[in-house]
């Protein structure tokens, strides 16, 4: 018996080991197919999908039987955009929902309002984004989530919980009353607060423990923290070393929210990959940009939006009013400075801090700052991916890449605009959203 059994296993492992794994084949026709690397239109071209990747791309041809076939031969199609900072589980509300929800809400109920947030901002057309830091691991349970496909919504590299100093932007007891703050507890670098060198690589550990994909850090005040400052500066640079070391020994990236100039400097001097906002970067802070090739994101359409809502009485908290009117105007001035400088642009938008699906508003403001429609597309897709570290399979259309692509109507070349209107979605080889 065992001998028998021994052998229908051998004869079942062989049947397995030679046997051709089932493969979806799709062809795409593109009337017009943006090559982002040469910046040219490739006209009337198909191409084919397999396994979630790419496998090649040619002329228009006639698609063989078994193979599913999608005509977009009235369309312009693009590679699928990436932002490189946004905040999947939350988005904006006034203060007064903003507080009811913190005393209300649980975990659980945030985790299932994201799930509409993921797919609005899929739906849009951005296939990849950064979750730049949430708390009690919820981007991280929404990554998986998407990965296994019981959510619909974008590929996800998460930050887990953003790392902040006591008081600081991202320290969860902000503008909490003595007595809660003392029922919930100090939170240290395990919550991603950290006071000195030590607890500052127990933060990053502790990202590493969480399975985030990489650290945010803020290294200055922030916007919507209730907190009096919205540009001070709150690492030490012993603490900074601290993180950008422990991050690269554990293979992290790392970004870090900035709006104040010492802060900026502090971060770039000590290494860092990217700086988000940057708003009161002065020509020191340009030139550090690219002596260390750091890279910039500059989240305009946040700008915008606290500046005008900033002009709404009690939207804001008291402590929040002035600083968004301060800081929100500046942010894309201070980009049109960076991009003639020649600092690197990634493209980001601070979703969450605005209306999800709107991000490719940012598009227009980039252009009305001074870059070229293909260069803001660039940003978010080539130089996006390289900030990623996903140069090989991500950010282009091309083969052995992700198949992921979208299509609009009319040449986002001449009227960047177009790209806030996609009309189909494909993630990973499989159709998000539909012509309509």
């Amino acid at each position: 018996m065992t001998r028998r059994i021994h052998a229908q296993a051998l004869i079942l492992a062989s049947v397995f080991s030679i046997a051709p794994a089932f493969a979806q084949t799709s062809v795409i026709d593109c009337g017009k197919l943006l090559d982002v690397k040469t910046g040219a239109w490739r006209e009337n071209v198909s191409i084919t999908v397999e396994n979630k990747v790419i496998k090649s791309i040619g002329p228009i041809q006639a698609a063989q039987a078994g193979q599913t076939h999608i005509d977009l031969r009235n369309y312009a199609c693009l590679p699928g955009l990436i932002d490189m900072h946004v905040h999947l589980t939350d988005e904006t509300k006034p203060q007064v929902e903003q507080f009811r929800a913190a005393l209300t809400l649980d975990p659980a109920d945030i985790a299932f309002r994201s799930i509409k947030l993921a797919e609005r901002t899929l739906m849009a057309g951005f296939t990849t984004v950064r979750d730049l830091g949430a708390g009690d691991g919820l981007n991280i349970s929404l990554k998986r989530a998407i990965d296994n496909g019981d959510v619909l919504g974008p590929r996800m590299f998460t930050a887990g919980k953003s790392i902040a100093t006591t008081g600081g932007h991202a320290d969860p007891s902000n503008g909490i009353n003595k007595k809660l703050r003392a029922s919930l507890g100090k939170p240290g670098p395990e919550n991603g607060v950290i006071n000195g060198i030590e607890s500052a690589r127990e933060a990053i550990r502790s990202r590493y423990q969480e399975g985030a994909d990489l650290i945010k850090i803020t290294a200055t005040a922030g916007v919507l923290s209730q907190a009096s400052s919205g540009d001070n500066t709150q690492f030490s640079d012993e603490e900074l070393q601290a993180i950008i070391s422990t991050a690269k020994d554990y293979g992290f990236r790392v970004a870090a929210h900035a709006h104040g100039n010492e802060g900026i400097k502090r971060a770039l001097r000590a290494g860092i990959d990217s700086i988000e906002h940057g708003t009161y970067m002065d020509d020191e802070a340009i030139e550090l940009f690219k002596k260390k090739g750091a890279w910039y994101v500059p989240t305009i359409s946040a700008g915008k939006f606290v500046a005008d809502k900033a002009k709404i009485n009690d939207y804001y908290s008291p402590l929040v009013q002035p600083k968004a009117a301060a800081i929100g105007p500046r942010i894309q001035s201070t980009f049109a400075r960076a991009y003639k400088a020649g600092v690197k642009i990634a493209f980001g938008t601070d979703a969450g801090v605005f209306p999800h699906g709107d991000n490719a508003k940012e598009f227009a403001y980039m252009v009305e700052a001074g870059m070229s429609p293909l260069a803001a597309i660039r940003s978010a897709t080539l130089s996006a991916a390289e900030l990623l570290n996903q140069s090989q399979r991500l950010g282009s259309i091309e083969p052995g890449f992700a198949a992921d692509l979208i299509a609009v109507k009319g040449d986002p070349l001449k009227d960047v605009k177009v790209l806030e209107q996609v009309q189909f979605v494909m993630k990973d080889g499989k159709v998000a959203k539909k012509l309509p």
